[in-house]
């Protein structure tokens, strides 16, 4: 018996240079935000992040759909909210109030949905989706923790930058080159992902040698790897999830949240990596 081929899914480049322009706007907003943060100056940036989050939320719940959808959003919003206002009103920046946060925010939300009958049957399964848009918006809080901290905002800068350019190059190369296809049900290609994280790479190590002690090129790309490996991935790791949601039977979502979702996936996994990157190398 032979098996059944799968035609592969379609390439849309017009698609693909909009999501890649949705990114580097998207960049270009979160590093120029970052500069306006000073001693007794983060509202600004605070206000930002606030607003990266609102697209993040209504985003990945329009696109994973999780049970009781608006109270899981509503929560959300809530915790970024709180999660901004914590970062900037502690007096040591630090993320365990942030872990905090993450950790009732989850558990408000999976009881929200377990308020409504309807929706208790569908809680155990939209666990994880419900996690993910939970910490999701608590991680872009990273951002500002990490600008209160000696040499932070130029480890924002340079892991936003090569995180910004890795998923505009991808998106860019799936437009003009998507080979090889990684999945037939996924349109993307393994040369957008490659040569996104490396010219990422590269803009970090010439970031590095224009900034001040204690960035090096040497630092400055090693940071800006994990940042951009962890944007593209996470980028990646979305279309493979869309394609599982649409082979399962499960309705399409939102096109706009659809393809909203992984840039601003990638962005949310790049903060905590650069949070980290900065403690361990800076």
């Amino acid at each position: 018996m032979e098996e059944e081929v799968i035609p592969p899914v379609e390439v849309r480049r017009q698609l693909a240079l909009t999501i890649a322009g949705f990114a580097a706007l998207l960049g270009v907003g979160l590093v120029l935000g970052a500069q306006t943060s000073g001693p007794g100056h983060r509202l600004p940036f605070a206000f930002i992040i606030f607003g990266v989050q609102l697209l993040f939320v209504l985003a990945w719940t329009m696109a994973m759909r999780p049970p009781a959808l608006l109270v899981v959003a509503g929560i959300s919003a809530v915790v970024a909210a709180l999660a901004d206002v914590t970062a900037v009103q502690t007096d040591v920046a630090g993320l365990a109030p942030l872990g905090y946060l993450a950790v009732g925010g989850f558990l408000a939300a999976v009881l929200g949905q377990l308020v409504r009958r309807v929706d208790r049957v569908r809680v155990t399964d939209s666990l994880g989706a419900t996690l993910l848009i939970v910490v999701g918006v608590v991680a872009f809080g990273t951002l500002i923790v990490l600008s209160r901290i000696p040499a932070g905002t130029q480890a924002i800068t340079v892991c936003l930058t090569a995180s910004g350019v890795a998923l505009t190059v991808a998106r860019l190369t799936d437009a003009v080159l998507p080979w090889p296809r990684l999945a037939p049900q996924v349109p993307r290609g393994a040369a957008g992902v490659v040569a996104g994280a490396m010219v990422g790479t590269l803009t970090s190590a010439l970031l590095g040698s224009y900034l001040v002690a204690p960035f090096t090129p040497t630092r400055a790309a090693v940071i800006g790897l994990v940042a951009a490996v962890t944007a593209v991935l996470s980028d990646l790791a979305v279309g493979y999830a869309e394609a599982g949601r649409l082979m399962a039977g499960e309705p399409p979502t939102m096109w706009v949240a659809r393809h909203m979702q992984g840039p601003l996936g990638g962005f949310a996994l790049a903060a905590p990596a650069a949070y980290a990157m900065c403690m361990l190398f800076l």
